[in-house]
């Protein structure tokens, strides 16, 4: 997915939705979001504000307008206690790309999504090269044999002490090995993204 300049796009919706603007360049470079972690702007329609919340989930996640619209169409038609703003997270949660980059092992899902584009990544012992497949329980996600050389995947040991992997994926850096103990499960207000107002930005339409 091509994506247009990164600060620009931080700065316009007030959200460091790229690890490119988690850096400390960004923040000397004067465009970071004032302490409240919102850009100061004038007054937003609500129209205006869903269209705002929609970006940043489809930035984070890194999908394409077309995908995102494909995920909320079959968020509604899922069961889920969360309800389709469940359902919706379940999909771009369970993403392939995402799980990868859960793991700590890569530190943005840019990063992730190339690894599993390029080869590297096995499911199950089986190369999948695309981002999208959706991960699901019991699955073992591991690095291609001739891949654990590379030096991405050197002293993780260390590089992985302060991370905290979600409770549905364990990562066993000696062994460059991740599995998927359950679903996903969406608790509104800890994500930091407002997926139901994105479902109603869609409902109207």
């Amino acid at each position: 997915m091509k994506i247009g300049p990164k600060y620009k796009i931080c700065r316009r919706l007030g959200d460091r939705v790229f690890s490119k603007c988690q850096t400390t360049k960004f923040t000397v470079s004067g465009t970071m979001p004032k302490s409240n972690g919102k850009r100061r702007r004038g007054k937003v329609s609500e129209y205006g504000q869903q269209l705002i919340e929609k970006q940043k989930i489809r930035y984070t996640y890194g999908v394409s307008e077309k995908q995102f619209s494909n995920y909320v169409t079959k968020s509604r038609t899922k069961k889920n206690e969360a309800g389709p703003a469940g359902s919706l997270y379940l999909s771009l949660e369970s993403r392939l790309d995402n799980a990868v980059f859960r793991t700590g092992m890569v530190p943005s899902r840019a990063f992730a999504r190339q690894l599993v584009s390029h080869g590297h990544i096995l499911v199950n012992g089986k190369k999948v090269t695309i981002p999208s497949y959706q991960v699901k329980t019991g699955e073992v996600i591991t690095i291609r044999e001739g891949s654990k050389s590379s030096k991405i995947f050197q002293e993780l040991d260390e590089k992985l002490k302060d991370h905290a992997s979600p409770t549905w994926i364990v990562f066993d850096p000696k062994k460059l090995e991740a599995k998927i103990l359950g679903a996903p499960v969406y608790k509104e207000g800890e994500t930091g993204l407002a997926f139901r107002t994105v479902l109603e930005f869609y409902s109207r339409v």
